[in-house]
This record gives structure tokens, sequence and C-alpha cells, in this order.
């Protein structure tokens, strides 16, 4: 789920979209033992709004600049990576 790097943290999400409310839910443990960051968002998969909206409430909740989240992989599934730039530390206590 949270993976410290030189410059940041890197997570493994799962999104759901079309949610009632944008929120974190917490770890989830899936099917293969992998353990991800489960959340939610109102915006629709169409047109990556869906994915900026996911990437603007994880720099909302850790406290970070939007340009300091992106997206390494999963732009078309509901399991992503993204990466947060800044102290690692800092960043896995603010979660």
């Amino acid at each position: 789920m949270l993976t410290p790097t030189p410059t940041g943290l890197r997570l493994r999400l799962r999104v759901t979209p079309n949610a009632a409310h944008d929120r974190i839910d917490g770890p989830e443990t899936l099917a293969d033992g992998t353990t991800v960051l489960r959340l939610r968002t109102r915006a629709a998969p169409e047109g990556g709004r869906a994915n900026a909206a996911v990437l603007a409430l994880l720099a909302r909740h850790l406290g970070v600049p939007k340009s300091a989240v992106t997206l390494l992989s999963g732009d078309t599934a509901r399991l992503k990576t993204v990466h947060v730039e800044g102290d690692p530390e800092t960043l896995a206590a603010r979660l």
C-alpha cells in the first residue's frame, strides 16, 4: 500500500468512481492478498475526470500541492499507483 521512495511515497489505490462522496476509506486487502488504499470519488470515469478527482483528493488530504501527486499506472483501471512528492514519513503519518 505505502512504499517510501527517495523523493516521496508511492501508493497503491483501489478507486470507486460515481460514489456518493469523495473520501478515503482506508486500507483494504484484495483477494490476492495485496493491500491497497481504498478511495471513492463522485467524478465519473470519463475523460480522466475520476483520475483528476483522486489526485486532488489525495493532495488535499496530504496537504501537498496537486502538482506533487502523479498517476504512475492504472489510467483506465480501478487499481492505480500514484507517487506523492514530499517527506515519506510525514506523508505516511498524514494517511
